[in-house]
């Protein structure tokens, strides 16, 4: 089978990236102030990502979240746009909690809607005690059901799906940096990029994000399991993580450089939406069915 996407949706990534490439939002939704972010979310309404999970097919859900995860838009994509897409009824931002994988509710300090769901059965829901995240962009809440409104089938595995095309274009991010800061950065008279050890450092985070593309496609098609998936992304996208804070060097550990808005995301999606453990002992359990 060829994973390759289509003119239409190679269009629609490119429409995302132009978009999303002028907005700088992430430090102003840290710091409290979502009004910039939430103007951006309007205008992906307006493109029509919200509805992807609904009027779509997954692969363009995929899309979209590479690119939100390139440019790291704050907010609850993944709850928004892959999972409750049909529970929304027009509002802009939905999330959730879907416990034991997903404990917590992003940001339902801004959502519209906030709803727990258990055993494929959502409930509207209401916000509690606030829980930290190592992502200033990402603001957790334990949250509390409070009436029963239906079914929802399979919205852990879209979710686990759409994190995996977030942490894989958050990955790309961190890749496209690190290239450009060793082109950059000198050594002993030589742009550190020269040396065969940083290439080869780079080169490997290259080929483990590009082996994890196929996977994700994969599992939006349904040929691959998507905890395969969620697994392959994860560890490419923190092995790139790693690698650009070693090749930005202690530059890279400032707050104040805007490496940190991946590395911690990066950080974040690692473990959510079930963390590396979960998922392998799904495709292990899958392997023996």
């Amino acid at each position: 089978m060829q994973f390759a996407l289509s003119s239409e949706q190679i269009q629609f990534a490119e429409t995302l990236d132009s978009l999303l490439a002028k907005s700088d939002v992430a430090r102003a939704w840290a710091a409290g102030d979502h009004a910039p972010g939430l103007a951006v979310w309007r205008k992906l309404a307006e493109l029509g990502v919200m509805t992807l999970g609904v009027d779509a097919e997954p692969i363009d859900v995929v899309v979209a979240m590479e690119a939100i995860g390139y440019h790291a838009l704050p907010g609850p994509a993944i709850e928004t746009i892959a999972v409750l897409p049909e529970l929304l009824d027009g509002a802009l931002l939905g999330t959730a909690a879907i416990p034991p994988h997903v404990p917590y509710a992003v940001d339902a300090d801004v959502a519209d809607r906030v709803f727990v769901v258990r055993d494929e059965v959502v409930f509207a829901a209401e916000t509690a005690t606030t829980v930290g995240s190592v992502d200033p962009c990402r603001r957790l809440f334990e949250v509390t059901a409070v009436q029963e409104i239906g079914p929802l089938q399979g919205g852990f595995e879209r979710g686990a799906l759409a994190c995996a095309a977030q942490l894989l274009g958050a990955g790309r991010a961190l890749l496209t940096r690190s290239v450009e800061y060793v082109k950059q950065r000198t050594q002993f008279g030589r742009p550190i990029g020269s040396y065969q050890a940083v290439k080869h450092q780079l080169a490997d985070v290259h080929v483990g994000l590009e082996l994890a593309r196929p996977l994700i496609y994969g599992a939006a098609l349904g040929e691959v399991d998507v905890s395969a998936a969620k697994v392959a992304a994860g560890d490419a996208a923190y092995r790139a993580a790693r690698a650009a804070l070693q090749v930005h060097g202690a530059i890279g550990y400032t707050v104040e450089n805007d490496l940190s808005l991946w590395l911690t995301k990066v950080r974040a999606l690692h473990s959510a939406w079930g963390n590396g453990s979960v998922h392998r002992a799904r495709v292990m359990t899958a392997l023996g069915a």
